[in-house]
């Protein structure tokens, strides 16, 4: 049988968000068991010139749900970026998961060659969906999972490999 755009996006983003959210869970009990002042932990970065841990969870939000959008021709919805405490970007967790969960897969008839046009510096890039979705929306997607994962363990946070992973059914 094979594998439709939906079955190879949203479960995919889904877990992934979930994975996120358990880690940002993890990083908020840290910054209160150590004493911590969360802000400290939401501001950090990896490099200086990377994006605080804030921005990670909002880049993966937006890969999520402009992934689905491009694919469905539906809107994603608008987000502020205004995140500043560990429970603000759960809630973005949340309301990125709510939109996702909630598109019928049937949205996705034909998004394998849906036409996807992204305007990147100095040029705009032209995908088919199915391109789309496996060369640029799930590798970025997992990068910024992957980096707020990276900046929270550097910092202290006790976040092992099954944490990012997840349960395993």
């Amino acid at each position: 049988m094979a594998l439709s755009m939906y079955e190879a996006s949203v479960p995919l983003f889904l877990r992934g968000l979930d994975q996120l959210a358990h880690v940002l869970r993890k990083g908020a009990a840290h910054a209160e068991a150590a004493g911590i002042d969360p802000s400290t932990l939401v501001q950090a970065r990896l490099a200086p010139d990377m994006f605080t841990l804030a921005n990670q969870v909002q880049r993966a939000s937006d890969t999520a749900k402009a992934s689905v959008a491009r694919l469905t021709g539906l809107a994603a919805p608008a987000m502020a970026d205004d995140e500043a405490s560990f429970d603000d970007l759960l809630g973005r967790c949340a309301k990125t998961r709510d939109f996702i969960a909630g598109v019928d897969p049937d949205a996705f008839k034909g998004s394998g060659e849906r036409v996807v046009e992204m305007k990147m510096p100095g040029h705009q890039v032209r995908f088919s969906g199915q391109h789309y979705l496996l060369q640029f929306g799930i590798p970025n997607f997992f990068f910024h999972v992957t980096t707020a994962y990276d900046i929270l363990r550097h910092q202290g946070v006790p976040v092992g490999k099954l944490d990012y992973i997840g349960p395993l059914a």
